[in-house]
């Protein structure tokens, strides 16, 4: 088997690259990364210094970072055009979604998590508040991009729609998304209902327990 993931599939990074590789039906082998496979671990840290995770490994190829790993897979595994649109302007615009979602959804989603995982005494209650507002500023946006739209950047499934996946659904868990913005509603409904996103959520759903605010029961 020539594709190896390191990754954790609670992780909103991780189920970003997952949705991609169930999109297209490509095999490969998950290298768990958890207390339970400290060798997973290590031989990540010997690729990867900075640690982060998913890291693929392709023959003798390794790519870091999220949006690289799914660039790749659109080249060399799934259909032409399928996750990054052939034609350069639909690129530029799926390639831009994707980094509002990481940008502006995923990044002070994980900024309210991280600050509930620090002790009290090391909270910052100012980051959560910016964060807060951040996500409201990104929902008002999205709400009107996602009138008349079926997916992110138009109406084929891409890799601005695996970027949103995850993105939305643990942020409406730490800053729901308001009954006001329908659009957004109905669009993060839609990328549960994705069979690819539906299997990454159910993967992932023995992990719950790690989430720091505690994790609905709901989605």
């Amino acid at each position: 088997m020539n594709l190896r993931l390191y990754a954790h599939p609670f992780s909103s990074y991780c189920q970003k690259v997952l949705i991609a590789l169930y999109e297209n039906n490509i095999t490969f082998e998950l290298k768990m990364l958890g207390p339970e496979t400290p060798g997973n671990f290590a031989e990540l840290a010997r690729m990867w210094p900075l640690q982060r995770f998913p890291v693929l490994v392709d023959a003798d190829r390794i790519l870091m970072e999220a949006s690289i790993i799914i660039e790749h897979i659109g080249l060399h595994y799934a259909a032409s055009g399928q996750l990054i649109p052939v034609e350069p302007k639909a690129a530029l615009d799926v390639r831009f979604m994707d980094r509002f979602f990481d940008n502006y959804v995923m990044t002070p989603m994980q900024r309210i998590v991280g600050d509930a995982l620090r002790t009290p005494d090391r909270r910052d209650e100012q980051t959560v508040i910016e964060a807060r507002a951040l996500l409201e500023t990104a929902y008002l946006w999205l709400d009107a991009r996602m009138a008349g739209r079926g997916w992110a950047a138009g109406d084929d499934f891409s890799l601005a729609d695996c970027a949103a996946a995850p993105s939305l659904f643990y942020a409406d868990w730490v800053h729901p998304v308001a009954s006001r913005f329908a659009h957004l509603l109905s669009y993060r409904q839609r990328l549960l209902s994705r069979p690819s996103f539906a299997r990454a959520v159910d993967e992932a759903r023995p992990y719950r327990k790690l989430f720091p605010l505690g994790a609905p029961d709901r989605d």
